[in-house]
Order: structure tokens, then C-alpha cells, then sequence
């Protein structure tokens, strides 16, 4: 057995753990693995473990990547989670499968434009600034309401909103962990109360995973519990 292959079967019993204590199938959580900075050897490892998704920060290296594995496109599922720059818009629509951080309504109507006609929908999720930090990409609580109803109603044929993604700000125990996870799970609620039908919860990573199952996380992202400490 690989390192990474033991690894990520430890991330999944926590998962699996995680869902018994909040009365959750452990088939409702997605484990979304972090590759970023990693090879691809690396990513071929996670795979040959029975890892299908995985998530990219850059995307120039995301791109070079999927391409350097494009023999297991087929069975692969890529997820940008990192800042998407309006000239990187094209590049995106034509490559990924979801992208989990758009904060803004141009940057969603650009992919939209731009998926090409014979893929499948570009899947969308919203990204909440949900503890307010300076330092954090997304929308504010406050301004999510109209920009997601903008972005349901772009072209069902080319994006799809899926639901909310948020990188809380670290906490030192399990309640204070929840905090921000129950947040956004009420604003997801809270939206679909006004007649959106969003079912994807981005939320927890490695050190914070327990949490985010507990208050409703659809799918985790888990970099450095599966693959070690990033590459620098």
C-alpha cells in the first residue's frame, strides 16, 4: 500500500466516523483531494487509490497538470478552488468540471459564455467570505442573496449553481469550528427558502473536517491529510 493510498483510507475513516456521530450516510460527503503543488505522479498515486476528484488553487499548474494526465481525463474530476483572474476565464471553461470559487457575477457570465457547446454543464459554487477577513476572496454574506439568484439564471446549458464554498478562519476546537460551518450552511438554507435549488456544501479541509460534516459539508478538501506537507 502507498503512503498516499493509506493516508487518504485514514481520511476516509474519519469521514465515515464524522457522519455516524452526526447521522449522515457517509455517501453524502465527497472527499475532494487537494493536489495542488503536487506532481502528477502523485495525483496518479490518489488515483490508483480509488481518488476521482481533486482540486487545483492555480491554474496555470491546474491546467499543465490535466493536460500531463489527460490519458485519465475520462475518470477524473477537476475543481478550481483558487482565484479565477478574468483573462484565465477561457482556459478554465474549457478544462475544468466545477469551479467552487466565483465571487462575482462577471466572472460567472464569462464562463458561461465561454464553456464549449459540447460539454457538460460547468458546475458552479459561490465563494463566502463567511469570517470576514481581509485576507479572503468571496462574497460577503450580505451581497450573496442577489448574486446567486444572477448567477441560477445564467444559461442552464452552460453553468450550474450548485450551492456555497467557504475557507473559515482557523479555530482551536471542535465548537468554535462549527461556527462558521453552520453559518453557511444557513445561508444555503436561507437561499434555498427563496426558491434556488442548491445542494453542494464546500466546506472543512484536514484540520477541520469533523466540523464541517457535522453542520452539513457536502464535499471536504483534504491537501495535506492525503498527500503530506505541501511542496513549497
Amino acid at each position: 500500500m502507498s503512503s498516499i493510498d493509506s493516508k487518504r483510507q485514514e481520511v476516509k475513516r474519519r469521514l465515515v466516523t464524522a457522519c455516524i456521530a452526526a447521522g449522515r450516510d457517509a455517501q453524502a460527503v465527497t472527499l475532494l483531494a487537494v493536489s495542488k503543488t503536487q506532481g502528477t505522479d502523485a495525483v496518479r498515486a490518489a488515483h490508483a487509490a480509488g481518488q476521482t476528484a481533486f482540486g487545483e488553487n492555480y491554474v496555470q499548474e491546474a491546467l499543465d497538470k490535466i493536460a500531463a494526465l489527460a490519458d485519465l481525463r475520462a475518470q477524473l474530476q477537476w475543481h478550481l478552488i483558487g482565484p479565477l483572474q478574468s483573462n484565465k476565464t477561457r482556459a478554465v471553461a474549457e478544462a475544468f468540471d466545477w469551479v467552487q470559487s466565483v465571487d462575482r457575477l462577471k466572472t460567472a457570465q464569462r464562463l458561461a459564455e465561454q464553456r464549449p457547446a459540447h460539454l457538460p454543464p460547468l458546475q458552479l459554487c459561490l465563494q463566502v467570505n463567511i469570517s470576514g477577513e481581509a485576507s479572503k476572496s468571496g462574497v460577503t454574506p450580505a451581497e450573496l442573496p442577489a448574486l446567486a439568484q444572477a448567477v441560477a439564471a445564467l444559461p442552464a446549458a452552460c453553468v450550474r449553481l450548485r450551492g456555497l464554498m467557504a475557507i473559515p478562519e482557523p479555530a482551536a476546537d471542535l465548537a468554535a469550528q462549527r461556527v462558521p460551518h453552520r453559518q453557511l450552511r444557513e445561508l444555503l438554507e436561507a437561499l434555498n427558502r427563496s426558491g434556488l435549488a442548491l445542494d453542494t456544501l464546500s466546506m472543512g479541509m484536514s484540520a477541520d473536517l469533523e466540523a464541517a460534516v457535522l453542520e452539513g459539508a457536502t464535499l471536504v478538501r483534504v491537501g495535506t491529510a492525503i498527500f503530506g506537507a505541501r511542496a513549497s
